[in-house]
């Protein structure tokens, strides 16, 4: 009877307490997110691999639900905000709430949270003296690189979320989008490049510079966009995905408070959006390269828990297409690999051999040579020739293309709305199991940190009116700049100013550090609480 009584009294425990009650906390957490990966791209780069597992495989212990917070299919900026904040947010917004919750089993927002920034896990790892760190392969502020350390309610607003990576004191931040910092790159014409090297980040551009890097805070901008495929890398000017997680690490694992990295495989994503088969496996090989790199440190150093899963399906990518419905269970593993297999670069890849071809015989050999397409049709050599002209996305014409080849079919050029796989090592922990939703994974790491997130975004991100209210503090926006507002706060003759997206206050021309950006979303601002103190005292 008593073992009864203590058994469910344990069960109401368990129901009323949040997971990260009971998770246990690690040194060091790394969040790996393969963009856009499906389960069947799994299990074709399996097959390309003659079957052998992939690194991740071992790790598999459940699925994600991906919707946004309005609708069935998600985004990548509310799905990495989910993740990152453990919030579901709206198509396009960074890090910041939604304007209303819609789908089923969301609670309703109240009007003054609407559009308000959030705060994710990297940043609650800074407050708490970890290090910090991105690895992409896209542009550092592309949309799920952004959600975890910057925020707005538009994944487009290039200035704003760059500058505030350049000021949310993060330590390691390697991946593409070098012409965003430049004042060329940008509307508002400022130069980020030298804004990090003021605070004390090396810059480096190619890969024998990350090799040589010694402890230090570093921005790793390989590729004035977006870095390459990793078939169609050249080695000499771009590190491989594992290379810049390795270093990372390296890096990261310096501090003796432990640090959190995000690590996205970031063209798995635009590949799928291709229908460019070739690219998928390109690149879901460089995420796993880089899984076994986080893998092995983890395992040697027993403190370190790592999360994996994609942000959204894409592509409803399958192995069988309509040509396979009568005879699915007699095709063999040649039927989908031979021609792919032929493959020496991407459609992306492909395109930047073809720049200036424009007769048909180069058009037919390099497409042969270097994609192991060697017969296209009339039809579908116009068709690469017109996409050439108009400096198109090749890869969405020749992946469909090498699709037909092979049985492999898509249903859209879109996000899916499936649940992903979810993978996991914990060591000495438990790991998630079932069918969790894409806000438990920022639940999750917090507690694998040790962190609270509430308390996180009153920290950083207090309404502005709200912290100075009834303090006798006039508060305004100095808009001289509209590329560029400022905060500005006066009381007794002494006046703060805090420039959008930067973490200091200036005082009589002095900065004084914040803990954070100020965010200004039309009309209101966002404040970290250490600003009223410059005003009111404590």
């Amino acid at each position: 009877m008593k073992t009864r009584i203590l058994v469910g009294l344990i069960s109401m425990l368990m129901v009323l307490l949040p997971d990260s009650a009971f998770a246990r906390q690690y040194k060091n957490v790394i969040v790996m997110i393969p963009d856009g990966m499906s389960v069947t791209s799994v299990t074709l780069t399996r097959w390309y691999r003659g079957g052998a597992p992939l690194n991740m495989d071992g790790l598999l212990c459940g699925q994600v639900r991906t919707h946004n917070a309005d609708s069935l299919i998600g985004d990548s900026a509310p799905a990495a905000t989910a993740m990152a904040t453990g919030f579901k947010s709206h198509t396009g917004y960074i890090s910041m709430l939604p304007e209303e919750n819609t789908m089923p089993g969301l609670k309703p927002l109240r009007p003054q949270d609407r559009q308000t920034p959030v705060a994710t896990v990297l940043e609650a790892a800074r407050l708490k003296g970890m290090s910090t760190g991105l690895v992409v392969t896209c542009e550092v502020m592309h949309a799920t690189p952004a959600a975890f350390a910057s925020h707005d309610i538009s994944r487009k607003n290039y200035d704003s979320l760059s500058e505030q990576e350049v000021f949310a004191g993060m330590d390691v931040v390697f991946g593409g989008g070098y012409k965003y910092f430049t004042p060329e790159g940008r509307k508002d014409g400022q130069d980020m490049i030298s804004e990090m090297k003021s605070l004390g980040y090396q810059v480096i551009t190619g890969p024998s510079e990350m090799d040589s890097l010694k402890k230090s805070k570093v921005f790793g901008l390989f590729a004035p966009v977006a870095m390459a495929y990793d078939m169609d890398r050249d080695p000499q000017k771009e590190p491989s995905l594992a290379q810049m997680t390795k270093k990372a690490i390296d890096i990261l694992s310096g501090n003796p408070k432990g640090f959190f990295l995000m690590v996205e495989g970031s063209k798995i994503d635009w590949a799928a959006h291709a229908n460019d088969p070739v690219g998928i496996i390109s690149d879901m090989q460089a995420f796993d390269k880089a899984v076994e790199a986080a893998l092995h440190f983890a395992r040697k150093d027993g403190n370190t828990a790592i999360l994996i899963m994609s942000d959204h399906g894409n592509s409803g990518i399958s192995i069988g297409d309509e040509t396979t419905s009568k005879d699915y269970d007699k095709r063999q593993l040649g039927d989908l690999l031979d021609v792919i297999k032929k493959a020496e670069n991407t459609g992306e890849g492909v395109e930047a051999k073809l720049q200036g071809a424009s007769d048909d015989a180069t058009v037919t050999g390099t497409v042969c040579s270097s994609y192991g397409i060697c017969d296209l049709s009339g039809e579908e050599i116009s068709k690469i020739k017109d996409c050439l002209k108009n400096k198109g996305e090749l890869n969405t014409v020749l992946g469909p293309m090498m699709g037909a080849r092979s049985i492999i079919g898509f249903t859209t050029f879109g996000h899916t709305g499936e649940d992903v796989n979810l993978y996991a090592y914990a060591p000495g922990g438990v790991k998630p199991s079932g069918v969790i939703d894409n806000t438990d994974i920022a639940k999750i790491t917090a507690g694998y940190l040790g962190v609270d997130l509430a308390k996180t975004t009153k920290r950083l991100f207090t309404d502005a009116d709200t912290l100075f209210s009834g303090k006798g503090v006039e508060t305004g926006t100095d808009a001289t700049d509209p590329l560029n507002p400022v905060f500005v706060a006066s009381k007794g003759g002494r006046e703060i100013r805090i420039e959008a997206n930067r973490s200091y206050a200036t005082v009589k021309g002095k900065r004084i550090s914040l803990e954070g950006p100020a965010i200004y979303n039309q009309g209101r601002w966002f404040v970290p609480e250490k600003a009223a103190g410059l005003l009111v005292g404590k």
